[in-house]
């Protein structure tokens, strides 16, 4: 495909990235600075200039492109930038946008503002940690084959249960298969004999039923049967998204904000949350309002300084399960090296969105992992494809790419897979393939 990208920032680079090796990409960016750099980074074709101009968008041949996809800052700036493309030529386009009021509009007006897929950071930051909180132990969670299936990746702690085992040992349910081990930041696709040790990173793949039992084993004391008592400091639209997600699942999350007038519209908007108007950094009133003896605290001010200090406060003070909210991708490793259980940053969750999209000619679902060290794929296998007609040890030999299957559906029916396990046209496989090896993995299926 000929893909232009609108935005060379935390998101654009990442899609610039990840379709850069299979796909002509040009990246538009106003800074002529990094958009330079850019070019060296990951050997792109770049313009510098503003994205929603028609005369820089000829220059990136628009006209031709089969998808543009906008991501800058500005829900505004993508909104004109799509509009821009859609009068020179037919070109999917896909925008970016924080806020909720535009992706409502788009949703009841098909076609609005030029744009065939909208991607709302702040909802799908709030919708995923929803899945986390669904998981309390689980540090990432995606559901795949419209739900039948699960891939979760724990932090395996100094103490856990199967630290010290091995995978065979940890490994006793029927439908959950081991399909990855990240450990000093290294992949490794898991045996039965390899050892499972502090510090790592487990990747699960199978039945919700059987993830959520394997949750219990890896960290019994943060995984009670449903994590009901919750707090979310700061009313903020991802805030406010998460609070109502929750209500959908007959949970009454406790929401704090400090803004009388905004705390008053949470309270008018969330009939199923208790919102308390308050300062969330007062100590004395966290305690006094027993939020150290909650299962789950997530933190959605307004900036990462604030996250950071409520934190790191609410850890202090006993609570179980901290999930912030961090809107710059490089203090997601200080979050987590100081102690806070999840980190989870919009830029990241967006640019993983929009990714996926683009791989839907070829995939029905995409979790990144690790800063795209590896891919969790949904295929669904057609008839005569590489990937049928032998078992899966047979196959798996043959191939030489880094990947794992961990599930496969059939049916609407889940078969867990083994050695001897044919694959079969219709059968939609759920599989970890180390970033490198994707594009072969894809062009088999």
């Amino acid at each position: 495909m000929h893909v232009v990208v609108i935005g060379a920032g935390e998101v654009g680079t990442s899609i610039a990235g990840s379709l850069a090796s299979d796909h002509e990409v040009v990246v538009v960016d106003v800074d002529p600075d990094r958009a330079e750099q850019l070019k060296y980074e990951i050997d792109v074709l770049t313009i510098a200039g503003d994205g929603t101009s028609s005369e820089i968008q000829t220059a990136a041949d628009v006209g031709r492109a089969d998808m543009v996809i906008a991501c800058t800052d500005n829900d505004q700036t993508n909104l004109v930038a799509c509009g821009t493309a859609k009068t020179l030529g037919d070109g999917f386009t896909i925008a970016r946008v924080k806020s909720t009021d535009f992706l409502r509009t788009w949703q009841g007006n098909e076609g609005a503002f030029g744009v065939d897929f909208m991607v709302c950071t702040d909802l799908l930051t709030a919708e995923n940690i929803v899945r986390v909180i669904g998981l309390p132990a689980a540090i990432d969670v995606d559901p795949f084959a419209s739900g039948l299936v699960q891939m979760a990746e724990f932090e395996i702690a100094e103490g856990s249960p199967v630290a010290g085992q091995t995978v065979s040992e940890a490994d006793r349910f029927e439908s959950l298969t081991f399909v990855g081990l990240f450990r000093d930041g290294e992949l490794t696709i898991p045996r039965g004999d390899t050892g499972i040790e502090a510090g790592d990173r487990a990747v699960v793949i199978g039945s919700p039923e059987s993830v959520q039992a394997f949750a219990t084993d890896v960290a019994p004391e943060t995984t009670p049967d449903e994590a009901d008592d919750i707090v979310i400091v700061g009313g903020s639209e991802i805030g406010y998204q998460t609070a109502r997600l929750l209500g959908e699942r007959e949970l009454r999350p406790r929401v704090v904000e400090k803004d009388q007038e905004r705390a008053r519209w949470l309270a008018e908007q969330l009939p199923k949350s208790v919102v308390m108007e308050h300062d969330a950094t007062d100590a004395e009133f966290l305690t006094r309002e027993n939020v150290d003896d909650s299962d789950i605290v997530v933190t959605a001010l307004g900036s990462d300084e604030q996250n950071l200090l409520v934190a790191v406060l609410a850890k202090r003070l006993g609570v179980d399960r901290v999930i912030a909210v961090v809107d710059s991708p490089d203090y997601v490793t200080v979050f987590e090296e100081i102690g806070i259980d999840i980190a989870i940053n919009p830029r990241t969750v967006t640019a993983e969105e929009i990714t996926r999209f683009t791989y839907e000619s070829v995939a029905e679902n995409i979790a990144v992992l690790e800063n795209d060290q590896a891919e969790v794929l949904e295929l669904e296998l057609t008839e005569g494809c590489a990937l049928v007609g032998r078992p899966i040890s047979e196959m798996v030999s043959e191939i030489d790419a880094r990947f794992v299957i961990g599930a496969i559906t059939r049916g609407h029916q889940l078969v867990t897979p083994r050695g001897d396990t044919v694959l079969q046209p219709g059968d939609h496989v759920i599989l970890l393939v180390d970033s490198d090896s994707v594009s072969e993995i894809t062009s088999m299926a």
